[in-house]
């Protein structure tokens, strides 16, 4: 397959254009939805999706004709694992939002712009209120092709100006069908494209399986070593339960003042909540120490603090007196629901102090078997964040792709 790239001052001069939805080849044309949707199929997508109320909760069954929302789709596909079902009696009640396989399907109210290609073996699905389907017209475009358009910056930006001008969070059904997209000259260009595109899909689907696999290992693997019920070699005896103010010291942070946070700052500032609440250019707690969220709707939260931060008013910084401090770490995120489940309050909920430090931990006599187990666990979130940063690095070229080859800034031929 050849590769054709068009430079920065090609692309200002022969064999592109300027259209609606920016620079284009000048072989590539631009086409409302509603001129490349088959008018032969039922266009229930375009004048609403239901003849019929929403179906009562009594109707619903555990099998029959699938019906499905935007909380279905997962990963471009509808996942069917947690849909709800209708009767076959039920289901033939509707004239609209019955989609086949197929289909491209786009959630275009509340939650707005998720896509799938709808593969099924089902006759038809029931699709409600949050969904619209489109039928592609096979003579003129290849859904699979289609539904990457649907992805891309200049859709996203033209559904997003829709939904400026309204009061709700929605892409009404109307507005849809005179949205642009813009098409190779041939259906072998938008099968190359749509190739490309899928197989960078297939490497973050099987990231974002790989990492869920790590994690229930992880967690698993939390479960047996925190607990005491798988030992590593070499190591036995009993444990002990102690109550976290013998082996830590847990210090409330200071709050800074608006004014003092940046957005570029070279600490981090924890003020409550699982991610910093800004930046700033001091910190009053050393790197590799222990950060506990004390107040707000995540306080509870554990996390480890590799770098030097600013520890504000509504964060604790947890000191191990005697115990591995990465072994500590480990032990109280696996504790992380009981620390949780500590808070006062409602209108701030709080972890108190003086709760906290009663709360008692499970720990090995000795210091060898506690750095030994932190060891074990650390490895397993170098190996997760490894991966994490190839998963971030994949959906970041794929977005990359998706601006080249949709826009024809770069050709497959």
């Amino acid at each position: 397959m050849e590769v054709k790239e068009a430079s920065a001052g090609y692309l200002r001069t022969t064999g592109y254009e300027q259209t609606e939805v920016g620079v284009i080849p000048e072989d590539w044309e631009v086409y409302s939805i509603q001129e490349l949707i088959d008018r032969n199929a039922i266009i229930g997508h375009l004048d609403g999706n239901h003849g019929e109320l929403y179906p009562r909760s009594h109707e619903f069954r555990e099998s029959g004709v699938p019906y499905i929302t935007a909380n279905d789709f997962s990963g471009h596909k509808v996942s069917f694992s947690n849909c709800k079902y209708l009767s076959v009696e039920r289901a033939r009640r509707f004239r609209k939002g019955i989609a086949r396989d197929g289909d491209v399907l786009f959630a275009h109210n509340a939650t707005v712009g998720p896509t799938a290609l709808l593969s099924t073996e089902f006759d038809y699905v029931i699709l409600s209120t949050t969904a619209t389907y489109f039928r592609c017209n096979r003579e003129r475009l290849i859904n699979s092709f289609f539904l990457y358009e649907l992805q891309s910056p200049f859709f996203v930006r033209q559904y997003r100006a829709v939904m400026a001008q309204s009061t709700r969070n929605q892409v009404p059904i109307t507005a849809q069908r005179k949205l642009f997209v813009v098409l190779p000259p041939t259906k072998a260009e938008q099968e190359a494209i749509a190739e490309a595109l899928s197989d960078a899909d297939v490497l973050i689907a099987s990231l974002e399986q790989l990492i869920t696999k790590k994690r229930h290992l992880k967690q698993g693997a939390m479960q047996q070593l925190l607990t005491g019920k798988k030992r590593l070699p070499g190591f036995g005896g009993e444990w002990e339960a102690k109550r976290l103010g013998e082996i830590v010291t847990a210090n409330k942070g200071s709050q800074l003042s608006s004014s003092s946070l940046s957005e570029y700052g070279r600490f981090a500032h924890l003020n409550g909540g699982i991610s910093p609440s800004g930046y700033t250019d001091k910190a009053n707690v050393p790197g590799d120490t222990i950060a506990i969220s004390e107040g707000g709707n995540s306080c509870g939260y554990v996390q480890f603090m590799p770098e030097p931060y600013w520890c504000g008013g509504h964060c604790y910084s947890v000191i191990p007196n005697g115990v591995d401090n990465h072994f500590l770490y480990h032990a109280l995120k696996g504790e992380e629901p009981s620390i949780m489940g500590l808070r006062v309050g409602s209108g701030l909920p709080n972890v108190q102090k003086t709760a906290f430090l009663a709360f008692k931990l499970r720990c090995p006599k000795t210091s060898e078997e506690q750095t030994a187990i932190a060891t074990v666990l650390s490895d397993m979130d170098a190996e997760l964040a490894a991966l994490e940063a190839k998963l971030a690095k994949a959906r970041h070229l794929k977005q990359g792709m998706m601006q080249e080859l949709l826009t024809g800034r770069i050709r497959l031929v």
